[in-house]
Protein backbone atom coordinates (compact mmCIF):
# COMPACT_ATOMS: atom_id res chain seq x y z
CA UNK A 1 0.00 0.00 0.00
CA UNK A 2 1.61 3.26 -0.93
CA UNK A 3 1.68 6.48 1.12
CA UNK A 4 -0.88 8.55 -0.50
CA UNK A 5 -3.80 5.67 0.69
CA UNK A 6 -2.13 5.72 4.14
CA UNK A 7 -2.84 9.48 4.64
CA UNK A 8 -6.18 8.55 3.46
CA UNK A 9 -7.00 6.43 5.61
CA UNK A 10 -6.41 3.64 4.13
CA UNK A 11 -5.00 2.06 7.21
CA UNK A 12 -2.34 -0.95 7.57
CA UNK A 13 -4.77 -3.50 5.83
CA UNK A 14 -3.52 -6.04 3.65
CA UNK A 15 -3.18 -5.01 0.24
CA UNK A 16 -5.42 -6.75 -2.02
CA UNK A 17 -3.27 -9.16 -3.90
CA UNK A 18 -2.64 -7.85 -7.96
CA UNK A 19 -4.13 -9.50 -10.70
CA UNK A 20 -1.01 -10.71 -13.20
CA UNK A 21 -0.79 -9.35 -16.20
CA UNK A 22 -1.44 -10.69 -19.25
CA UNK A 23 1.83 -12.11 -20.89
CA UNK A 24 2.07 -9.90 -24.25
CA UNK A 25 2.45 -11.79 -27.28
CA UNK A 26 3.03 -10.85 -30.74
CA UNK A 27 3.66 -12.81 -34.42
CA UNK A 28 6.77 -12.80 -36.08
CA UNK A 29 7.00 -13.83 -39.99
CA UNK A 30 10.00 -14.56 -41.74
CA UNK A 31 10.31 -16.00 -44.76
CA UNK A 32 6.74 -16.34 -45.42
CA UNK A 33 6.51 -18.47 -41.97
CA UNK A 34 4.66 -16.70 -39.00
CA UNK A 35 5.33 -17.43 -35.52
CA UNK A 36 3.45 -16.74 -32.38
CA UNK A 37 5.54 -15.23 -29.49
CA UNK A 38 4.99 -14.39 -25.98
CA UNK A 39 6.67 -14.16 -22.49
CA UNK A 40 5.48 -17.14 -20.23
CA UNK A 41 3.28 -16.23 -17.56
CA UNK A 42 5.57 -17.60 -14.77
CA UNK A 43 8.16 -14.92 -15.86
CA UNK A 44 11.36 -15.76 -15.65
CA UNK A 45 11.69 -14.49 -19.24
CA UNK A 46 11.45 -16.94 -21.12
CA UNK A 47 9.39 -16.85 -24.17
CA UNK A 48 7.61 -19.53 -26.06
CA UNK A 49 6.48 -20.23 -30.09
CA UNK A 50 4.19 -21.28 -31.45
CA UNK A 51 3.87 -22.36 -34.80
CA UNK A 52 1.06 -20.64 -36.65
CA UNK A 53 -0.98 -22.91 -38.62
CA UNK A 54 -0.48 -22.55 -42.87
CA UNK A 55 -3.43 -22.84 -44.54
CA UNK A 56 -1.58 -21.85 -48.23
CA UNK A 57 -1.94 -24.58 -51.18
CA UNK A 58 0.93 -26.06 -52.15
CA UNK A 59 0.89 -23.42 -55.36
CA UNK A 60 1.13 -20.10 -53.20
CA UNK A 61 4.01 -22.43 -50.85
CA UNK A 62 6.53 -22.98 -53.52
CA UNK A 63 6.08 -19.47 -55.01
CA UNK A 64 6.97 -17.99 -51.73
CA UNK A 65 9.75 -19.76 -51.35
CA UNK A 66 10.68 -19.24 -54.75
CA UNK A 67 10.82 -15.47 -54.19
CA UNK A 68 12.59 -16.22 -50.74
CA UNK A 69 15.47 -17.98 -52.56
CA UNK A 70 15.63 -15.01 -55.59
CA UNK A 71 14.12 -11.90 -55.08
CA UNK A 72 15.31 -9.43 -52.44
CA UNK A 73 13.31 -9.46 -49.09
CA UNK A 74 9.99 -6.74 -48.90
CA UNK A 75 9.62 -7.44 -52.80
CA UNK A 76 8.77 -5.93 -55.19
CA UNK A 77 8.63 -2.92 -52.48
CA UNK A 78 12.13 -2.86 -51.76
CA UNK A 79 13.26 -2.25 -54.76
CA UNK A 80 13.26 0.24 -58.41
CA UNK A 81 10.77 0.55 -60.74
CA UNK A 82 11.83 -2.30 -63.56
CA UNK A 83 13.71 -5.11 -61.30
CA UNK A 84 11.18 -8.20 -62.40
CA UNK A 85 11.83 -7.15 -65.98
CA UNK A 86 15.82 -6.78 -65.75
CA UNK A 87 15.69 -10.28 -63.60
CA UNK A 88 13.61 -12.01 -66.51
CA UNK A 89 16.07 -10.79 -69.43
CA UNK A 90 19.20 -11.69 -67.24
CA UNK A 91 18.14 -15.31 -66.54
CA UNK A 92 17.61 -15.51 -70.37
CA UNK A 93 20.98 -14.02 -70.85
CA UNK A 94 22.81 -16.47 -68.07
CA UNK A 95 21.01 -19.13 -70.03
CA UNK A 96 21.84 -19.26 -73.59
CA UNK A 97 25.26 -18.04 -72.21
CA UNK A 98 25.86 -21.15 -70.58
CA UNK A 99 24.80 -23.23 -73.60
CA UNK A 100 27.12 -20.91 -76.03
CA UNK A 101 30.37 -21.92 -73.33
CA UNK A 102 29.86 -25.74 -73.44
CA UNK A 103 29.46 -25.94 -76.90
CA UNK A 104 32.59 -23.32 -77.58
CA UNK A 105 34.93 -25.74 -75.33
CA UNK A 106 33.48 -28.92 -77.07
CA UNK A 107 34.70 -27.17 -80.48
CA UNK A 108 38.11 -26.11 -79.01
CA UNK A 109 38.83 -29.62 -78.01
CA UNK A 110 37.73 -30.93 -81.00
CA UNK A 111 39.87 -28.52 -82.58
CA UNK A 112 42.89 -29.70 -80.41
CA UNK A 113 42.40 -33.49 -81.74
CA UNK A 114 40.28 -34.49 -78.92
CA UNK A 115 37.30 -36.23 -79.13
CA UNK A 116 35.96 -34.99 -75.59
CA UNK A 117 32.66 -36.40 -73.61
CA UNK A 118 29.81 -33.68 -73.26
CA UNK A 119 30.75 -33.39 -69.51
CA UNK A 120 34.94 -34.10 -70.12
CA UNK A 121 34.63 -30.60 -72.47
CA UNK A 122 32.83 -28.90 -68.99
CA UNK A 123 35.71 -29.91 -66.65
CA UNK A 124 38.52 -29.16 -69.29
CA UNK A 125 36.83 -25.77 -69.75
CA UNK A 126 38.51 -24.23 -66.70
CA UNK A 127 41.95 -24.74 -67.81
CA UNK A 128 41.58 -22.97 -71.40
CA UNK A 129 40.29 -19.77 -69.94
CA UNK A 130 43.67 -19.10 -68.25
CA UNK A 131 46.76 -17.20 -70.39
CA UNK A 132 45.06 -14.83 -73.14
CA UNK A 133 42.23 -14.34 -70.97
CA UNK A 134 44.44 -13.16 -68.50
CA UNK A 135 46.10 -10.56 -70.78
CA UNK A 136 42.76 -9.76 -71.87
CA UNK A 137 41.98 -9.20 -68.08
CA UNK A 138 44.50 -6.65 -67.23
CA UNK A 139 44.05 -4.57 -70.80
CA UNK A 140 40.02 -3.65 -69.77
CA UNK A 141 40.95 -3.19 -66.11
CA UNK A 142 42.24 0.44 -67.06
CA UNK A 143 38.58 1.36 -68.30
CA UNK A 144 36.81 1.42 -65.50
CA UNK A 145 35.63 5.17 -65.24
CA UNK A 146 34.38 4.88 -68.39
CA UNK A 147 32.67 1.72 -67.28
CA UNK A 148 31.19 3.95 -64.41
CA UNK A 149 29.70 6.80 -67.03
CA UNK A 150 27.96 3.95 -69.56
CA UNK A 151 28.00 0.52 -67.58
CA UNK A 152 24.92 0.01 -69.93
CA UNK A 153 26.56 0.07 -73.18
CA UNK A 154 29.21 -1.48 -71.82
CA UNK A 155 27.87 -4.67 -70.25
CA UNK A 156 26.27 -5.04 -74.04
CA UNK A 157 29.92 -4.49 -75.48
CA UNK A 158 30.94 -7.21 -72.77
CA UNK A 159 28.85 -9.89 -74.17
CA UNK A 160 29.23 -8.90 -77.57
CA UNK A 161 32.96 -9.21 -76.73
CA UNK A 162 32.41 -12.86 -75.32
CA UNK A 163 30.37 -14.35 -78.27
CA UNK A 164 32.99 -13.17 -80.68
CA UNK A 165 35.63 -14.93 -78.29
CA UNK A 166 32.62 -17.99 -78.59
CA UNK A 167 32.37 -17.84 -82.41
CA UNK A 168 36.15 -18.49 -82.52
CA UNK A 169 35.74 -21.06 -80.25
CA UNK A 170 33.47 -22.58 -82.71
CA UNK A 171 34.95 -21.70 -86.14
CA UNK A 172 38.50 -23.82 -84.17
CA UNK A 173 37.77 -27.00 -85.46
CA UNK A 174 37.95 -25.94 -89.32
CA UNK A 175 41.68 -24.60 -88.98
CA UNK A 176 43.07 -26.96 -86.40
CA UNK A 177 46.69 -25.65 -87.39
CA UNK A 178 45.94 -22.11 -85.78
CA UNK A 179 44.55 -23.73 -83.08
CA UNK A 180 46.53 -21.68 -80.18
CA UNK A 181 46.17 -18.44 -82.48
CA UNK A 182 42.59 -18.67 -82.59
CA UNK A 183 41.68 -20.31 -79.25
CA UNK A 184 44.01 -17.53 -77.79
CA UNK A 185 42.45 -14.24 -79.31
CA UNK A 186 38.84 -15.86 -78.71
CA UNK A 187 40.12 -15.99 -74.75
CA UNK A 188 41.34 -12.72 -74.80
CA UNK A 189 38.15 -11.52 -76.26
CA UNK A 190 36.45 -13.00 -73.38
CA UNK A 191 38.79 -12.12 -70.61
CA UNK A 192 38.03 -8.17 -71.86
CA UNK A 193 34.60 -9.54 -71.76
CA UNK A 194 34.48 -10.62 -67.89
CA UNK A 195 36.08 -7.61 -66.50
CA UNK A 196 33.60 -5.64 -67.53
CA UNK A 197 30.50 -7.45 -66.97
CA UNK A 198 32.13 -7.68 -63.21
CA UNK A 199 33.15 -3.88 -63.48
CA UNK A 200 29.57 -3.13 -64.49
CA UNK A 201 27.25 -5.34 -62.19
CA UNK A 202 27.48 -2.60 -58.78
CA UNK A 203 26.27 0.47 -60.88
CA UNK A 204 23.33 -1.78 -62.24
CA UNK A 205 22.46 -3.42 -58.77
CA UNK A 206 22.99 -0.13 -56.94
CA UNK A 207 20.36 1.65 -59.57
CA UNK A 208 17.46 -1.02 -58.16
CA UNK A 209 18.06 -0.36 -54.40
CA UNK A 210 15.38 1.12 -52.86
CA UNK A 211 16.12 0.60 -48.84
CA UNK A 212 19.44 0.26 -48.54
CA UNK A 213 19.30 -3.13 -49.14
CA UNK A 214 22.50 -3.37 -52.13
CA UNK A 215 23.93 -6.70 -50.44
CA UNK A 216 20.64 -8.15 -50.27
CA UNK A 217 19.86 -7.51 -54.22
CA UNK A 218 23.53 -8.75 -55.23
CA UNK A 219 23.37 -11.96 -53.48
CA UNK A 220 19.96 -12.74 -55.21
CA UNK A 221 20.64 -11.78 -58.62
CA UNK A 222 23.94 -13.65 -58.18
CA UNK A 223 21.48 -16.43 -57.23
CA UNK A 224 19.85 -16.06 -60.29
CA UNK A 225 22.51 -16.33 -62.27
CA UNK A 226 23.67 -19.43 -61.09
CA UNK A 227 20.74 -21.29 -61.32
CA UNK A 228 20.05 -20.38 -64.95
CA UNK A 229 23.85 -20.78 -65.39
CA UNK A 230 23.15 -24.64 -64.35
CA UNK A 231 20.27 -25.11 -66.10
CA UNK A 232 22.02 -23.64 -69.33
CA UNK A 233 24.80 -26.12 -68.48
CA UNK A 234 22.84 -29.08 -68.61
CA UNK A 235 20.71 -27.67 -71.43
CA UNK A 236 24.23 -27.06 -73.60
CA UNK A 237 24.85 -30.92 -72.50
CA UNK A 238 21.97 -31.81 -74.39
CA UNK A 239 22.54 -29.96 -77.31
CA UNK A 240 26.20 -31.29 -77.80
CA UNK A 241 25.07 -34.60 -77.33
CA UNK A 242 22.45 -34.46 -80.13
CA UNK A 243 22.90 -31.10 -83.01
CA UNK A 244 25.34 -30.15 -81.95
CA UNK A 245 27.89 -32.94 -82.05
CA UNK A 246 29.37 -31.48 -85.17
CA UNK A 247 30.66 -28.23 -86.28
CA UNK A 248 27.93 -27.72 -88.97
CA UNK A 249 25.62 -28.05 -86.32
CA UNK A 250 27.23 -25.73 -83.77
CA UNK A 251 27.42 -23.28 -87.11
CA UNK A 252 23.73 -23.10 -87.36
CA UNK A 253 22.97 -22.79 -83.24
CA UNK A 254 25.46 -20.99 -82.28
CA UNK A 255 24.60 -18.10 -83.89
CA UNK A 256 20.55 -18.04 -82.74
CA UNK A 257 21.75 -18.59 -79.06
CA UNK A 258 24.07 -15.80 -79.55
CA UNK A 259 21.23 -13.61 -80.89
CA UNK A 260 19.02 -14.40 -77.98
CA UNK A 261 21.81 -13.58 -75.45
CA UNK A 262 22.64 -10.30 -77.16
CA UNK A 263 18.75 -9.29 -77.29
CA UNK A 264 18.27 -10.47 -73.80
CA UNK A 265 20.72 -8.45 -72.55
CA UNK A 266 20.03 -5.47 -74.49
CA UNK A 267 16.26 -5.73 -72.82
CA UNK A 268 18.26 -6.25 -69.46
CA UNK A 269 20.06 -2.80 -69.76
CA UNK A 270 16.96 -1.39 -70.95
CA UNK A 271 15.21 -1.66 -68.15
CA UNK A 272 17.89 -0.69 -65.58
CA UNK A 273 16.79 3.08 -64.06
CA UNK A 274 20.26 4.36 -63.43
CA UNK A 275 19.95 7.46 -61.43
CA UNK A 276 23.69 8.70 -62.12
CA UNK A 277 24.05 11.88 -64.30
CA UNK A 278 26.15 11.02 -67.23
CA UNK A 279 26.73 13.39 -70.24
CA UNK A 280 23.73 11.91 -72.35
CA UNK A 281 21.52 11.31 -69.50
CA UNK A 282 22.20 15.14 -68.63
CA UNK A 283 21.38 16.80 -71.73
CA UNK A 284 18.05 14.22 -71.70
CA UNK A 285 17.03 15.62 -68.36
CA UNK A 286 17.89 19.17 -69.50
CA UNK A 287 15.95 18.51 -73.25
CA UNK A 288 12.69 17.44 -71.54
CA UNK A 289 12.98 20.55 -69.39
CA UNK A 290 13.21 22.86 -72.20
CA UNK A 291 10.91 21.14 -74.45
CA UNK A 292 7.84 20.74 -71.68
CA UNK A 293 8.86 22.25 -68.45
CA UNK A 294 9.17 19.27 -66.92
CA UNK A 295 12.03 16.66 -65.47
CA UNK A 296 11.79 13.39 -66.73
CA UNK A 297 12.83 10.21 -63.77
CA UNK A 298 15.09 7.90 -64.15
CA UNK A 299 12.64 5.44 -65.20
CA UNK A 300 10.88 7.60 -67.61
CA UNK A 301 13.88 8.06 -69.41
CA UNK A 302 15.83 4.64 -69.41
CA UNK A 303 14.06 2.95 -72.35
CA UNK A 304 14.92 6.36 -74.33
CA UNK A 305 18.63 6.23 -73.58
CA UNK A 306 21.06 5.10 -77.23
CA UNK A 307 22.94 2.44 -75.54
CA UNK A 308 24.84 1.80 -79.14
CA UNK A 309 25.93 5.46 -79.33
CA UNK A 310 25.95 7.30 -76.07
CA UNK A 311 27.64 9.90 -76.92
CA UNK A 312 25.10 11.68 -79.52
CA UNK A 313 24.55 15.52 -79.47
CA UNK A 314 20.89 16.42 -78.50
CA UNK A 315 20.24 19.57 -80.42
CA UNK A 316 17.68 20.64 -77.96
CA UNK A 317 20.33 20.32 -75.04
CA UNK A 318 22.55 22.63 -76.49
CA UNK A 319 24.48 20.10 -78.64
CA UNK A 320 26.93 19.88 -75.92
CA UNK A 321 30.24 18.04 -76.12
CA UNK A 322 32.06 17.70 -72.73
CA UNK A 323 35.18 17.05 -71.48
CA UNK A 324 37.65 18.27 -74.18
CA UNK A 325 41.12 19.08 -73.08
CA UNK A 326 40.80 23.26 -72.76
CA UNK A 327 44.24 23.95 -74.80
CA UNK A 328 41.59 22.31 -78.02
CA UNK A 329 38.56 24.47 -77.85
CA UNK A 330 39.82 27.56 -75.58
CA UNK A 331 42.58 30.36 -76.01
CA UNK A 332 44.33 32.46 -72.81
CA UNK A 333 42.27 35.09 -73.66
CA UNK A 334 39.20 33.73 -74.36
CA UNK A 335 39.52 31.71 -70.98
CA UNK A 336 39.44 34.99 -69.22
CA UNK A 337 36.40 36.32 -70.99
CA UNK A 338 34.32 33.47 -70.39
CA UNK A 339 35.04 33.30 -66.34
CA UNK A 340 34.04 36.65 -65.95
CA UNK A 341 30.74 35.73 -67.79
CA UNK A 342 30.75 32.77 -65.45
CA UNK A 343 32.01 33.83 -62.07
CA UNK A 344 32.24 31.21 -59.32
CA UNK A 345 31.05 28.76 -61.96
CA UNK A 346 32.93 25.18 -62.01
CA UNK A 347 32.59 25.01 -65.88
CA UNK A 348 33.44 27.04 -69.27
CA UNK A 349 31.22 27.22 -72.30
CA UNK A 350 32.00 28.38 -75.57
CA UNK A 351 30.66 27.70 -79.30
CA UNK A 352 32.37 26.49 -82.19
CA UNK A 353 30.48 25.13 -85.52
CA UNK A 354 27.63 23.66 -84.53
CA UNK A 355 28.31 22.52 -81.09
CA UNK A 356 29.06 23.68 -77.46
CA UNK A 357 32.14 22.68 -75.96
CA UNK A 358 31.50 22.50 -71.65
CA UNK A 359 35.05 22.18 -69.56
CA UNK A 360 34.38 21.00 -66.16
CA UNK A 361 36.76 21.80 -63.11
CA UNK A 362 37.76 19.12 -61.63
CA UNK A 363 35.46 19.10 -58.47
CA UNK A 364 32.24 19.72 -60.72
CA UNK A 365 29.73 17.76 -59.99
CA UNK A 366 25.83 16.45 -61.41
CA UNK A 367 25.01 20.02 -60.39
CA UNK A 368 27.56 22.01 -61.72
CA UNK A 369 27.51 20.05 -65.18
CA UNK A 370 23.63 20.72 -65.22
CA UNK A 371 24.38 24.69 -64.88
CA UNK A 372 26.25 24.92 -67.87
CA UNK A 373 23.87 22.02 -69.54
CA UNK A 374 21.12 24.75 -69.51
CA UNK A 375 23.09 27.71 -70.07
CA UNK A 376 23.94 25.68 -73.46
CA UNK A 377 20.21 25.10 -74.16
CA UNK A 378 18.69 28.20 -73.57
CA UNK A 379 21.74 30.29 -75.82
CA UNK A 380 21.04 27.42 -78.68
CA UNK A 381 17.45 28.32 -77.86
CA UNK A 382 18.10 32.22 -77.87
CA UNK A 383 20.02 31.56 -81.24
CA UNK A 384 17.18 29.83 -83.30
CA UNK A 385 14.71 32.42 -82.16
CA UNK A 386 17.35 34.99 -83.82
CA UNK A 387 18.22 36.46 -80.40
CA UNK A 388 22.26 36.79 -82.42
CA UNK A 389 24.74 34.30 -82.23
CA UNK A 390 25.41 31.73 -79.32
CA UNK A 391 28.91 33.82 -78.34
CA UNK A 392 26.26 37.10 -77.56
CA UNK A 393 23.63 35.61 -76.04
CA UNK A 394 25.72 33.56 -73.42
CA UNK A 395 25.19 35.92 -70.78
CA UNK A 396 21.20 36.47 -71.45
CA UNK A 397 21.51 32.45 -70.90
CA UNK A 398 23.50 32.29 -68.03
CA UNK A 399 21.02 34.85 -66.33
CA UNK A 400 18.02 33.09 -67.55
CA UNK A 401 19.83 29.78 -65.88
CA UNK A 402 20.30 31.55 -62.65
CA UNK A 403 16.83 32.69 -61.81
CA UNK A 404 14.80 28.97 -62.76
CA UNK A 405 17.97 27.08 -61.31
CA UNK A 406 16.77 26.63 -57.81
CA UNK A 407 13.24 25.08 -58.99
CA UNK A 408 15.05 22.86 -61.64
CA UNK A 409 17.41 21.32 -59.40
CA UNK A 410 14.98 20.71 -56.85
CA UNK A 411 12.67 19.16 -59.06
CA UNK A 412 15.71 16.89 -60.83
CA UNK A 413 16.52 15.77 -57.41
CA UNK A 414 12.49 14.92 -56.29
CA UNK A 415 12.89 12.81 -59.29
CA UNK A 416 15.38 10.74 -58.09
CA UNK A 417 18.27 11.83 -59.88
CA UNK A 418 21.74 11.76 -57.91
CA UNK A 419 23.31 15.35 -58.63
CA UNK A 420 26.61 14.82 -55.98
CA UNK A 421 28.86 13.44 -59.13
CA UNK A 422 28.98 14.17 -62.79
CA UNK A 423 30.23 11.04 -64.24
CA UNK A 424 31.86 11.68 -67.70
CA UNK A 425 34.44 8.92 -68.02
CA UNK A 426 38.23 9.41 -68.68
CA UNK A 427 37.19 12.80 -70.20
CA UNK A 428 40.03 15.68 -69.57
CA UNK A 429 38.71 18.36 -66.55
CA UNK A 430 40.82 21.49 -65.36
CA UNK A 431 42.17 22.62 -62.16
CA UNK A 432 43.27 26.32 -62.03
CA UNK A 433 46.84 27.11 -60.27
CA UNK A 434 46.64 29.29 -57.61
CA UNK A 435 48.22 32.57 -57.79
CA UNK A 436 51.01 33.12 -55.04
Amino acid sequence: MDILERIRGGGDKPAAMETPRRPESWVEISESVSRLCSFDAGGGGAVSVKLIQDDRMAHDKLVDSFLNKFFPSGYPYSVNEGYLTYTKFRALQHFSSAMLHVLSTQSLLFAAGLRPTPAQATAVSWILKDGMQHAGKLICSGMGARMDSEPKSWRIFADVLYDFGTALDFISPLCPQLFLEVAGLGNFAKGMAVVAARATRLPIYSSFAKEGNLSDLFAKGEAISTLFNVMGIGAGIGLSSTVCSTTQGKLIIGPLLSAVHIWGVVQEMRATPINTLNPQRTAMVVADFIKSGKVSSPAELRYREDLLFPNRLIVEAGSVKVGQPLRRVLSPRHVEELRSIFPNEKFLLTQKSDKAYMVLEQSATGEDALRGWLVAAFASEMERSGAGPRDTVLNDAYQKMESVFPVFVSEVKSRGWYTGQFLDGNHSRIAYAKSE
